[in-house]
C-alpha cells in the first residue's frame, strides 16, 4: 500500500487522538455464506452475477448491488461518483482497505487514525436493504446476528480500534432488546438503528412501545446511531430530490445533499417525543449529516412548537433544543464555515460534535484527512479541536 502520510500529517497526529465516528466497511461476498449454519448453506446471501453485475441475492431476490462500496481505487486515487461506486466498479476495483479489516488498520496507521466507527454499505446503511429484501423474518433475524457477530469478532481482533455498530432487527422490538443485549456482551458500543421502522412493521421510535428498547440501550450505554438514508423513506430522498433534467452526474449531489437535511426529521421527532424525559441518559447520533443546519433547527424547533401546540410544549420538561445538547451528537467532516467555523461550533456545542472521514465514499476527506481538518478546523481553540477530534467520541464509545 502507498503510503498516504506527510510531515503536516504525523505532527497533528502526535498532538491529537483522532477517532473517525464515520467510515464503511464494504461487505466481503463471503460474509454469511462463510459462517451459515447447518442447513442454512443455501439461504444466505451471497453474490450473483445478474445481468453482468454482482448483485447480493437472498432466497432468489436480488437486495442490493454487490459493488466497491467506494470510490478510491488501488493507487489510492479517488474517481467521481459516477464511474466508481455508482457506476461499474466492483469489489475487486476499490482499494482493499474499503473491505479488508487487516488493510483498513493498515491505513489508520498512515493516515494516524486511533480508532474508526464502521457503518455498512451493500445491506444498506441502516441495514435496511437486507431487512426488507424478504419476508421471512427468521431467516433476516439469523442473518442480522450472523452479520453482528463477525462485526464482534473483527472488533475484538482490532483491540477495539475498529468499532462497527450493530444492526438491529427493526420489525421486532423484544428482537432489538435481545440483540442489544446479547451485542453489548460481546463488546458493542452503539447501536445502527433505521430512521423508520415502521417501513419494516414495527411502530416508529415515537411509540412507548420501544420504551424497553431504550431503557436496555441507556442502561447499557449503547449510543443510537441514525446514519443519514438509514431507512427506505429516509433514502427516497436521494432519489427524489433532484428535478428530472438535471446531468446525471449533479443528481448524487442534490441528493447528498438532500440526506443531509433529512437528519433533523429524527432530531425533531425524538425532541418532541417526550423519551428523553423518561431516559434522560439516552445518546443518540446523527451520522454523517454534517452540523451546518443544527443551529437553524434548535432555534426552529422550538419556535414551532411553542407556536403549534403550546399546551403540549409546557409539558416536556426542557425545551426541544435543550434535548439536542443533553442527548444527541452530529458528525463533522468537510465543513469549513467560510471563516465561521468557531461561532458555528459553540452554537451547536463542542461537546455535541464529532470527527468522521466517510472513508471510502464520495465526498470522504481525501487523502490526508487529519491534516485537512486540521486546515479546516484552524479557527476552533485547542479545547474545542482536541474534544472534536476525539475526546467526544472516546468517551461516547468508551475506549
Amino acid at each position: 500500500m502507498k503510503a498516504w502520510g506527510d510531515e503536516e500529517m504525523v505532527q497533528v497526529a502526535q498532538k491529537l487522538r483522532v477517532i473517525d465516528v464515520d467510515a464503511h466497511l464494504t461487505e466481503r461476498h463471503d460474509l454469511f455464506t462463510s459462517r451459515a449454519p447447518t442447513g442454512y448453506e443455501d439461504r444466505m446471501p451471497h453474490v450473483e452475477q445478474i445481468d453482468g453485475r454482482d448483485m447480493w441475492v437472498i432466497e432468489g431476490k436480488a437486495f442490493g448491488k454487490a459493488g466497491s462500496g467506494g470510490t478510491i481505487d488501488h493507487d489510492n486515487v479517488k474517481h467521481p461518483y459516477s464511474v466508481s461506486q455508482g457506476g461499474s466498479w466492483g469489489i475487486e476495483d476499490v482499494n482493499p482497505a474499503a473491505w479488508d479489516p487487516h488493510e483498513r488498520l493498515a491505513l489508520m496507521d498512515e493516515l494516524g487514525l486511533d480508532a474508526q466507527v464502521l457503518y455498512p454499505n451493500a445491506i444498506g446503511l441502516g441495514g435496511q436493504n437486507l431487512a426488507n429484501s424478504i419476508k421471512d423474518r427468521g431467516l433476516i433475524g439469523l442473518c442480522i446476528e450472523l452479520y453482528n457477530d463477525a462485526m464482534a469478532e473483527m472488533q475484538e481482533a482490532s483491540g477495539n480500534r475498529l468499532l462497527p455498530m450493530a444492526l438491529m432487527p427493526a420489525w421486532d422490538i423484544d428482537a432489538c432488546v435481545a440483540e442489544a443485549q446479547r451485542c453489548a456482551a460481546m463488546g458493542s458500543r452503539g447501536v445502527n438503528m433505521t430512521a423508520d421502522p415502521q417501513d419494516a412493521g414495527s411502530p416508529d421510535l415515537g411509540d412507548r412501545r420501544w420504551d424497553p428498547f431504550w431503557e436496555v440501550c441507556e442502561d447499557l450505554k449503547l449510543p443510537i446511531h441514525f446514519h443519514i438514508g438509514s431507512s427506505d423513506s429516509a433514502f427516497a430522498y436521494w432519489g427524489t430530490t433532484f428535478w428530472p433534467s438535471q446531468d446525471d452526474s449533479i443528481k448524487p449531489a442534490i441528493g447528498g445533499a438532500s440526506l443531509f437535511q433529512n437528519n433533523s426529521r429524527v432530531l425533531l421527532n425524538s425532541a418532541y417525543s417526550g423519551m428523553f424525559d423518561r431516559f434522560p441518559n439516552l445518546k443518540m447520533v446523527s451520522v454523517e449529516s454534517g452540523i451546518g443546519w443544527v443551529p437553524f433547527v434548535l432555534e426552529a424547533m422550538d419556535h414551532e412548537l411553542e407556536e403549534n401546540a403550546p399546551a403540549y410544549f409546557h409539558t416536556l420538561e426542557k425545551k426541544p433544543s435543550q434535548y439536542f445538547r443533553d442527548n444527541w451528537y452530529a458528525t463533522l467532516w468537510f465543513e469549513s464555515g467560510h471563516g465561521e467555523l468557531a461561532s458555528l461550533v459553540r452554537m451547536v456545542g463542542e461537546d455535541n460534535i464529532m470527527f468522521e472521514t466517510d472513508y471510502p465514499h464520495p465526498t470522504c476527506l481525501h487523502p490526508n484527512p487529519v491534516a485537512i481538518a486540521e486546515e479546516r478546523f484552524a479557527s476552533l481553540g485547542d479545547d474545542a479541536l482536541v474534544k472534536i477530534m476525539g475526546t467526544n467520541a472516546a468517551n461516547l464509545y468508551r475506549i
